[in-house]
């Protein structure tokens, strides 16, 4: 059958460019390692020379592969899967990227392109160390460039053709009967966009932590290369790329951090989220490795350790992209793809990385050199070591508590994750940031080999006094009270408040009192003072995270629930001032974004002493993919001590097609009569002007009658409604009261003599929009923000340092 309105060339194009690819970098593996093989100077040069082509080949495929994708879903070619699953044309077009590495596709593509870049960086500047190191690289490349095939291979399919036709892919075969099914609105709209993803920070933060994850694959090869060659010189020109590799993946993961914080609802940057976990455990190994590797390099230690983390580090990558892809966390995660179960190959492409490596690693180990005497507990080397060995145990506790579904699928088992997981991470780690805040805060003062006692303690002493006295100072002077966890875990907030100080201190008094104002020597000092700005912010804003949404109004829309406490949820009704303990909040409005779909409501704050007035507008987006409600987007409002974070935890709009009827009433000042939801007191008639709520036109007269109105729930709200007359004319001003959803009006004189008003009540749902908040401060959270643009800073200045350094070595 011929179908209309198909754009067949451009998926043709898209996947001719990735089977060409995957050939490319099987042909640049082979001819790499040739040459790595090869002694004989010309024929080595002549495979490389083949490899160097082969990898450009390679390199215009991917960016082939890219551009048509990219092509393909911004015009809207929903005759492709992808582009139809993963996009829709009322999409906002800032967010067109974000819906190619939505899916596991796209995802892998984003990583090809990365590697590619870096592979021609390491053409430029790797030398002899090109072709081993580019036989690891391009070999990789073949195992990314696989996961894009979708080719069947004796019935079982390598890879997901991210050009496969909406026609073979989804389950409907009555829809495609019909030749102009593009044309159903369903497949022309396009099945949108995750909720959750349509923000601005997965724009930019997919791309810097898969260049992170790309990059972990160059101390990695270096170290096969050096294994393969029996050759160790590999660990000098590998430091910058093991610093640079720090700093794209820390900033990736922090990026992640930022838009959990600003998109999610949970109340917070950090929710120990398995796939966040995935990602940190191979930051931490790495940076073991970077340390271990400057103590080999400045006193020829730590090599085979240096040697393990590296390999490890790429390998926790590899684990990591298993964990996110093969859908074996299930629900766990807000981050997991479950889409396509490829288990098979990411478990391949571990092993056949991992084993070998360590297969080698053992095979060499003898040959590794080794020095045999101790290190002195006065050296620098020593307690880099002891640092790194932390770190990796760190990362070893995490990888494993996350590793609790795998051993359930393994092995058959039921291992329950903690009551509170967070709690269960929090009280191991924090012991682990105590001992490296206080080891990057006085290794420094240590020597390579050995260092004078006296002259250790004399330099270290002042940094150490300064930090205990600040430390003091904001415990008891800030405030910080954390007794929910218990006395012990408050003790140990205090310790590891003093620990990031400490480091801050000595790290900075460092800079003038070790490299005496050398700042182009300082990357280490700055990024140990960025770690430590974040610990101090993270305690601070995690000890003293206060709920501001108290419930003064005793109305909830939902029940109490593992996700909402009525007690934490503050009700607002459109239009009505309501007390929130420092601030008075009024629900003022909402109203529906064309260009994003998401709902906004305005939410003014006004702080009692009147010093504070802004508005903040969270935001609600209908759940899709087959999942059902809204997700809920946050807003702050940031202050230089503290930011205000609000989102909305519930909501209720008023039916607009309410048909109820005005009851008639009869009272007179005094009588009460009932409603649904509790009773209705006429006070008093009220004849003065000022006292009227509503104002009056000129030359009318205004009588008010000064109403009660008492919820079962014992709340209590004034209600006046007004007549007006003018000459012979009567205006009727009927008065509301939202929280109940009770319209009052006169309706006549029903008793002259026995003072009697008939009123008309009206109970109406259509008035009623009803919202629920929630909302904390967090005191000071933005010195993690801070902490980790220094401590990012400090990781480039240290590559920029050493790559000059590597410049000027060459020139010499």
């Amino acid at each position: 059958m011929k179908y209309n309105g198909e754009h067949l060339f451009y998926g043709e194009l898209g996947h001719f460019l990735a089977v060409l690819s995957f050939v490319a970098s099987l042909i640049a593996t082979i001819s790499y390692f040739k040459a790595s093989r090869n002694k004989l100077l010309e024929e080595q040069r002549g495979w490389i020379k083949m490899a160097r082509i082969a990898f450009g080949i390679e390199t215009v495929c991917v960016l082939g592969v890219f551009i048509t994708l990219f092509f393909i879903v911004s015009h809207h070619y929903h005759e492709y899967y992808y582009a139809w699953n993963h996009s829709s044309r009322s999409l906002s077009k800032k967010y067109l990227f974000a819906s190619i590495w939505e899916g596991q596709e796209g995802s892998f593509l984003l990583w090809n392109i990365w590697h590619c870049l870096l592979g021609w960086v390491l053409i430029w500047r790797s030398k002899k160390w090109e072709a081993p190191v580019m036989t690891v690289l391009s070999f990789a490349q073949v195992c990314l460039a696989s996961m894009l095939l979708g080719i069947y291979f004796f019935g079982w399919k390598m890879g997901s053709n991210p050009f496969a036709l909406l026609r073979n892919e989804l389950n409907a075969p009555m829809l495609f009967t019909n030749p102009d099914y593009l044309q159903f609105p369903k497949i022309m709209e396009g099945n949108d966009l995750n909720a959750t993803l349509q923000n601005y920070w997965m724009v930019i933060h997919p791309p810097i932590l898969f260049l992170g994850f790309a990059s972990t694959i160059v101390p990695f090869a270096y170290a096969i290369a050096g294994l393969m060659k029996n050759d160790h010189t590999w660990t000098k020109p590998v430091i910058p790329w093991a610093a640079f590799s720090g700093a794209a993946l820390g900033g990736g993961i922090m990026m992640g951090a930022a838009w959990a914080y600003e998109a999610l609802n949970f109340g917070g940057y950090w929710a120990w989220d398995p796939v966040e976990n995935a990602s940190l455990v191979p930051w931490l190994v790495m940076i073991a490795g970077l340390h271990t590797n400057l103590v080999f390099k400045s006193s020829g230690y730590s090599l085979k350790s240096t040697y393990l983390f590296y390999i490890l580090s790429f390998s926790l990558v590899l684990y990591s992209t298993f964990l996110t892809r093969s859908g074996i966390l299930g629900d766990t995660s807000v981050h997991a793809f479950t889409e396509q179960d490829m288990s098979v190959q990411l478990i391949s492409f571990i092993l056949v990385f991992f084993i070998p490596a360590m297969v080698l690693f053992f095979y060499r180990n003898k040959s590794i050199p080794t020095i045999r005497k101790e290190e002195s507990s006065y050296s620098r080397e020593f307690w880099m070591f002891i640092g790194s060995l932390v770190l990796f145990l760190a990362g070893i506790i995490i990888i494993s508590k996350t590793s609790i579904p795998v051993y359930n699928k393994v092995f058959g088992t039921n291992i329950a994750m903690p009551e509170d997981p967070k709690f269960s991470y929090n009280q191991i780690q924090i012991f682990i940031a105590i001992i490296i805040g206080v080891l990057s805060a006085f290794t420094q003062y240590f020597k390579y080999k050995n260092t004078d006692k006296k002259t250790f303690f004399k330099k270290i002493l002042w940094p150490t006094l300064i930090a205990l006295a600040i430390s003091l100072c904001i415990i008891f002077i800030g405030n910080i009270d954390y007794k929910e966890k218990g006395p012990g875990f408050m003790v140990a907030i205090y310790i590891a408040m003093f620990a990031g100080v400490y480091a801050f201190v000595a790290n900075f008094a460092y800079i003038w009192i070790g490299l005496k104002g050398k700042m182009k020597s300082a990357g280490a000092s700055i990024a140990h003072i960025g770690f430590a700005i974040a610990l101090i912010g993270i305690l601070i804003s995690s000890s003293r995270k206060m709920v501001l949404s108290e419930n003064t109004t005793g109305i909830a829309l939902l029940p109490k629930s593992k996700d909402y406490d009525p007690q934490e949820n503050l009700t607002l009704f459109k239009g009505v001032k309501t007390d929130m303990g420092k601030y008075d909040v009024t629900y003022v409005g909402d109203s529906i974004n064309n260009s994003d779909h998401k709902k906004y409501f305005q939410l003014d704050f006004v702080s009692k002493d009147g010093k504070e007035k802004f508005s903040i507008y969270p935001d609600l987006i209908n759940n899709n993919k087959g999942m059902e409600g809204q997700s809920a987007n946050p807003d702050n409002k940031h202050y230089w001590n503290r930011d205000i974070f609000v989102y909305v935890s519930a909501s209720s709009q008023g039916k607009q097609d309410d048909t109820s009827q005005y009851k008639p009433v009869e009272m007179k000042p005094g009588d009460s009569v009932f409603y649904s939801s509790g009773i209705i007191v006429l006070n008093d008639i009220v004849k003065s002007a000022d006292s009227l709520k509503r104002p009056l036109q000129p030359g009318e007269v205004g009588i008010g009658m000064n109403m009660t109105v008492i919820s079962t729930d014992g709340m209590h709200y004034r209600a006046m409604p007004v007549i007006a007359l003018k000459d012979n004319t009567l205006r009727i001003i009927p008065d509301t009261v939202i929280a109940q959803s009770l319209i009052i009006r006169f309706n006549k004189l029903s008793d002259t003599g026995g003072g009697k008003i008939e009123f008309g009540i009206k109970e109406d749902q259509g008035i009623q929009s009803i919202i629920t908040l929630k909302v904390y401060q967090f005191p000071f959270v933005s010195l993690l923000w801070i902490g980790i643009i220094i401590m990012i800073t400090g990781f480039v200045m240290s590559v920029v340092q050493r790559v000059r350094a590597g410049f000027k070595t060459s020139v010499v």
